[in-house]
């Protein structure tokens, strides 16, 4: 059984015991958290939402709050004696599906 889910802003398709890496959540570790569910799927017979599927809800467990890869953001003119160096490292929230229902 697998089912799609949104959360910020992004998709993501999951099934039980996926452990996937979303937009930073405000909440603790070992902390249970729920998901819109868009659609359900199980053996070919799929259950599409308008928007999402009534009665239906994706569980997970938050493993942990993680940076992800550093990404270089360099600024330059030609000519002008200007140049910026920065960088950025996107945070996300660790989560395991433990249930779709």
């Amino acid at each position: 059984m697998y089912a799609i889910i949104a959360t910020g802003g992004k998709q993501y398709r999951v099934s039980e015991g996926d452990v996937i890496y979303v937009e930073k959540l405000d909440k603790d570790v070992n902390a249970t958290v729920s998901f819109d569910v868009l659609l359900v799927g199980n053996d070919g017979n799929v259950k599409i939402g308008t928007p999402t599927v009534e009665g239906a809800v994706v569980e997970g467990k938050i493993l942990g709050q993680v940076k992800g890869e550093k990404i270089i953001v360099y600024k330059y003119k030609s000519k002008k004696n200007y140049h910026r160096k920065n960088g950025h490292r996107q945070p996300y929230t660790k989560v395991e599906i433990t249930k779709i229902a």
